[in-house]
């Protein structure tokens, strides 16, 4: 069980929650902080004017609401930004949603009832999850519109998802013996007024992205390996002049992975060599092209945007991110603008373009095997039957160049394209959640295109027929992907090899920097 309220949740905390299933349990002083500053409101707020509680909401603040319809305006505000379109976010991104949600009010700054938080762990430990929609935040005040699908869960309404089928909520919570939260005093404005949907799918898009990045560097080691390059360009003693922590990173992966190698060749002893002098033209390639010379250079960027991610989506996680903010130790609270997302908003316009970077990376070394004229090495498409009767991997190689074209228009920032709304209230708004949802676009279709680099790379090591020769590490990569991908030489479909290795790349657990090996996906399943 992970504790939620004790102390900050961290990236394998959330991952651990999300994609390992491991159940949610209430911090026990914490719930009683929750308590404390739901008593402080309900004092505090008697014979006050206080923004959502006795009022209505954003440019509707300047009219009172009667004291008899205080609660039914949390029901109202709850309904009438239910208005989400779109597709269904997936459970996955919905059960990260309701992580954010519930970290943040355990904060204890939110005034709401423990009744919310204790539904919140309910739904995430049964794996009930709301139906949420893409379309309709636009990250200030807040994720409204998604978080308004969660809240309409909550009191009992709408549809969840449950054991891969739609059920109208109120069946589910009576066959699960789920009370819906009753309104006490704001918990619709506390639900909605923060941002959440952008931070759980951001934290999502992290998790990703940090695989992605550690499959293109096992990758590119393999092509490193059958193109039979130098191994100055990823050495200590070439990136250590150049002190970027991701650069220097990136290169000592490829070191460890290679280390082994039988198919590396050391410069000293091939281009060094004085017999070099006597020719006019040189039958060794001096130097690699850039998609495999500059690995270090393109992809240590990427590191450091993941890492950086990392830490500003996790600040976010761990925030108090509504408003008012319900602050009962200085006896006070305190308006202002804690729901707008701009950080997340700018990390996943940073992250996306950095994925899309990776994406053309791999393009690239792609073409470059693909490519008989550039590589001089390997049969047109490495193409394994007879040419010109049999196509290779022609056909997948315009799959991933459309598929990067794709990730390059979807890298325009959400961040700096802000509509006001809402009569002008929210006249500056981050599309948080809009930037979130397009980062995951862009790193689901990586791994696709990632995919099929695979499905070339072990074609081409089949090829050469050099499997024994190459590192321990990327030896046992090369036979689980054979598992489920066998060598093939007569043409046939390949798109159902395509899904299971996207599948397998975004399930597996890969620890490159560690030393560790793939390890199991989800299911359990380790193919040999």
């Amino acid at each position: 069980m992970i504790n939620v309220g004790g102390s900050q949740l961290s990236l394998h905390d959330f991952s651990e929650i999300v994609f390992k299933e491991k159940g949610v349990v209430l911090n026990a002083s914490a719930i009683e902080k929750v308590e404390e500053n739901h008593r402080f409101l309900q004092n505090f707020s008697s014979n006050k004017l206080i923004y959502g509680i006795n009022t209505g909401f954003g440019p509707m603040a300047q009219y009172k609401v009667s004291e008899e319809n205080l609660l039914q305006l949390q029901y109202n505000l709850i309904r009438s930004h239910a208005s989400g379109g779109g597709k269904i976010l997936s459970p996955v991104l919905v059960k990260a949603i309701m992580v954010a949600r519930l970290n943040s009010l355990m904060q204890a700054y939110s005034g709401i009832h423990t009744e919310a938080v204790e539904i919140l762990t309910a739904l995430i430990n049964k794996n009930i999850t709301p139906c949420i929609y893409e379309h309709g935040g636009v990250g200030a005040s807040g994720d409204l519109v998604q978080l308004a699908h969660l809240a309409l869960v909550l009191i009992g309404e709408g549809e969840v998802m449950f054991e891969g089928k739609l059920y109208p909520t109120k069946e589910i919570f009576d066959r699960l013996a789920v009370k819906p939260l009753s309104i006490h005093i704001r918990e619709g404005l506390a639900i909605l007024n923060g941002t959440s949907a952008m931070t759980g799918i951001g934290m999502v898009n992290i998790i990703q992205a940090k695989k992605l990045l550690e499959w293109s560097v096992m990758m590119t080691a393999m092509v490193n390996e059958i193109v039979e390059a130098f191994d100055d360009h990823y050495s200590l003693e070439l990136n250590i002049v150049k002190p970027h922590k991701g650069q220097n990173k990136i290169a000592a992966m490829l070191r460890e992975i290679l280390a082994e190698s039988h198919m590396i060749r050391d410069r000293s002893e091939h281009l060094y060599n004085p017999d070099n002098l006597n020719q006019e033209v040189f039958l060794d390639k001096v130097q690699e092209y850039y998609s495999i010379r500059c690995v270090t250079q393109v992809l240590g960027p990427v590191y450091d945007s993941i890492s950086n991610a990392e830490i500003v989506v996790t600040d976010e996680l761990n925030s108090v991110n509504d408003n008012p903010v319900i602050d009962h130790k200085n006896k006070n609270i305190f308006h202002g603008g804690n729901f707008h997302g701009d950080y997340v908003s700018l990390e996943m316009d940073k992250l996306k373009i950095a994925i899309t970077k990776l994406s053309m990376l791999s393009e690239r070394q792609l073409n470059y095997l693909l490519n008989n004229k550039l590589n001089q090495k390997f049969p047109p498409f490495v193409n394994l039957g007879v040419l010109g009767f049999n196509f290779g991997m022609q056909g997948m190689q315009f799959t991933a160049t459309s598929t990067v074209a794709e990730n390059q228009t979807l890298s325009f920032p959400m961040y700096v394209h802000s509509i006001p709304n809402n009569n002008d209230n929210q006249d500056i708004v981050s599309m948080g959640c809009n930037a979130a949802l397009m980062t995951k676009r862009v790193i689901d279709n990586t791994f696709e295109v990632l995919a099929i680099q695979m499905m070339t790379v072990v074609q081409a090591v089949d090829y050469l027929e050099c499997v024994d020769r190459l590192s321990p590490q990327t030896k046992e990569v090369y036979h689980q992907i054979r598992h489920i991908f066998p060598k093939f030489v007569e043409d046939m479909p390949k798109y159902k090899d395509l899904e299971k290795i996207k599948t397998f790349f975004e399930e597996s657990d890969l620890v490159v920097s560690s030393g560790a090996k793939v390890k199991p996906n989800n299911n359990g399943v380790v193919p040999s």
